[in-house]
């Protein structure tokens, strides 16, 4: 027990050194382009500040998912709903929550991967971030520039398309041809 919180420590130390460190680069570069050019390295700051300010509200959204999902989910609940032995109820959820879930994607990474720690499948995880492509609030515009039945056909086979490599990315997995994480 000793010796794998000292890993974990390590780790994250190891973690927070890159993060500085790329934190670091980062403003070096801010400042060279400043010097080069301060009216475009503004406008680039003041567009990196909207992201910030648009990618705000997800952020805090996912971030109490995953404060809840630790409280409530244990790793037997989230094995009997995403993992070897949910069958047909875990694909269905895996699709269904990547059509409903909404704002940039990678935001959802951390709670995949927390969810993954519990016990999902890699290959409904795989399928939830396929499934994020078929926006509901899009689906209108689409009808209207494509018709009803090209919309339907195309999002029956992404849903399709979406759990069959969900069952490559388990057969690879099993395999041993990728580490589990």
């Amino acid at each position: 027990m000793m010796i794998e919180n000292q890993k974990q420590k390590k780790k994250l130390n190891k973690n927070l050194f890159y993060s500085l460190l790329f934190l670091f680069f980062t403003m070096m570069l801010y400042l060279i382009l400043f010097l080069v050019d301060p009216g475009k390295t503004m406008i680039s700051l003041i567009k990196s500040f909207d992201i910030i300010i648009q990618i705000t509200p997800v952020l805090i959204f996912v971030i109490i998912i995953m404060g809840v999902s630790n409280c409530f989910l244990k790793p037997k609940t989230v094995s009997k709903h995403l993992g070897a032995g949910s069958g047909v109820k875990g694909w269905f959820l895996a699709v269904s929550m990547g059509i409903l879930s909404h704002g940039p994607i990678y935001v959802w990474y951390p709670l995949l991967r927390d969810l993954k720690t519990h016990g999902m499948r890699s290959g409904l995880a795989a399928v939830f971030l396929y499934n994020r492509a078929i926006k509901i609030p899009l689906l209108p515009m689409m009808i209207f520039y494509f018709g009803v039945n090209f919309v339907v056909v195309l999002t029956v086979y992404m849903i399709i398309a979406s759990i069959v490599e969900g069952k490559i990315i388990e057969k690879i997995e099993h395999k041993g041809g990728v580490e589990n994480v």
